[in-house]
């Protein structure tokens, strides 16, 4: 039987962590970064909740930082054994958590100088390069649907679950004393079917025990067809207006499928060649793993590329790797387009360029992906001004667009199908909706009722469940 304590991820969208605990084992569900208002976030993501050495193993689902990105804090609390997850998800970790290190201590090193000033004690950065090395030294890859032995009688294995390159369901398989197997499922982030490179997520049937994601249970995502030509009315716009485009995306996903649909806007003469920038070293080196792992790709990828049709390389695309190539964008005349990470404007470049640009109102500020509630790019979509942007505050004159159909998350019909189409018969004892804000999980839990579930639950931050 399973027992599950929810840590992460239970009425909020992030720092998914959770543990379970089956046959004597102690199995830790991904170990992510909680992100928010930046005190809160702080003091959240020291605070692991669980003892580190009396971890077994870590099945991780996916390489977002809201997932991955504590990783480091268990190893510097002193766990020391094995991190299973994809091949790909391994490659992606890889330049992710060295670049979560770096900007966490740029950030720290930031605040220092002001509490030095004010005689206040100093903070220590959350984790160091040095714990980064050694999370990805415990790292194993492990191929979709091949089984894992955990040991006492417990397996695992790794499914498709459609969301970025290298996500995965986690099935953990658990032989009880009678000699029957017990399943608890996670969805991890579920994707949207009809990505352009992702394919869709996979169906294992029935388990015993599901935990499901809830971040778009209360909404449906606008049709794809929309997105090319939204974007090509955005890059005419700033062409007339010879402004800018400014796209915070996550390193990881977000910006690889921005790439795709410019690419293929370029190839169709559907806008005219202007400069891309790509401002994020991270985004360079995941698209280069983007590009490494083709074995991923869904079958509109893999056709392109039976046709010789390079899914990330396009006239007028650059990707910047220092600091001074960023600065020089600031002064530098439009039209051009400027990705750059963090998707929710936590951190990274993007702040410099949102300081230089959200007070010009020929520019435009488009944001293409979930903005978790305290966070800048929620203030952004909320149209809040002035801005406080590193400590100084800009008006917000910029006209802001969101699209929502780029998500690579499920929406509400694409979460009821799935759960519908993994539980045909009804079987599933115990569900659990996790990964969404209160009203998220709310929706998820009616979405669970209606296609038969029975009293699923949404867990709080901290609950207990015994005897799944």
């Amino acid at each position: 039987m399973f027992k599950i304590s929810f840590h992460g991820a239970a009425q909020t969208t992030t720092g998914s962590m959770h543990l379970i605990e089956v046959n004597g084992l102690r199995i830790l569900l991904d170990c992510g970064l909680y992100q928010g208002h930046r005190k809160e976030a702080f003091e959240r993501n020291r605070q692991l909740g669980i003892d580190a050495t009396s971890i077994d193993c870590v099945l991780l689902s996916h390489a977002h930082i809201d997932h991955s990105g504590n990783l480091p804090s268990l190893i510097r609390a002193g766990y020391r054994g094995p991190i299973y997850t994809t091949e790909a998800t391994r490659d992606l970790c890889n330049p992710m958590l060295h670049d979560c290190a770096y900007i966490n201590a740029h950030d720290v090193e930031i605040v220092n100088r002001r509490r030095k000033l004010e005689g206040k004690k100093l903070f220590e950065p959350l984790y160091s390069d040095a714990d980064v090395t050694q999370t990805l030294s415990q790292m194993q890859g492990i191929p979709y649907k091949r089984a894992i032995d955990l040991g006492k009688g417990v397996g695992a294995v790794f499914h498709n679950a459609g969301h970025i390159l290298g996500s995965a369901l986690v099935e953990i398989l658990a032989m009880q004393p009678n000699g029957t197997p017990r399943r608890l499922l996670f969805s991890g982030d579920l994707g949207q079917p009809g990505q352009p490179i992702i394919p869709p997520p996979d169906i294992p049937k029935s388990p015993d025990v599901l935990m499901v994601e809830s971040t778009y249970a209360d909404r449906v995502h606008p049709p794809r067809i929309n997105i090319s030509a939204r974007l090509r009315d955005y890059i005419l716009d700033i062409v007339q207006q010879k402004s800018k485009l400014i796209i915070p995306a996550f390193s990881v996903g977000r910006t690889q499928q921005i790439l795709f649909f410019l690419n293929e806007l370029l190839r169709e003469g559907k806008i005219p060649q202007v400069p891309i920038y790509v401002d994020s070293p991270l985004s360079l080196k995941a698209t280069q793993i983007y590009a490494k792992h083709k074995s991923c790709y869904g079958e509109n990828a893999s056709e392109l590329l039976r046709r010789g049709i390079e899914l990330f390389r396009m006239p007028g695309l650059e990707f910047l790797s220092t600091a001074e190539q960023s600065k020089a964008l600031n002064k530098a005349q439009g039209p051009m387009i400027i990705i750059a990470a963090s998707g929710m404007c936590e951190g990274g470049r993007i702040l410099h360029h949102l300081q230089n640009n959200v007070s010009d109102p020929r520019n435009i500020i488009l944001i293409v992906g979930y903005q978790a509630e305290g966070t800048l790019g929620r203030r952004i979509v909320e149209l809040t001004s002035p801005l406080k942007i590193l400590g100084e505050e800009f008006e917000l004159n910029a006209r802001v667009h969101t699209i929502n159909a780029l998500s690579a998350h499920a929406d509400r019909d694409a979460l009821r199908e799935w759960v519908r189409a993994i539980n045909p018969e009804k079987k599933v004892k115990h569900v659990f909706a996790v990964h969404g804000e209160l009203e998220k999980v709310t929706e998820m839990c009616k979405i669970l009722k209606e296609e038969g579930y029975q009293n699923p639950i949404a867990p709080a931050p901290g609950s207990v469940y015994k005897g799944l």
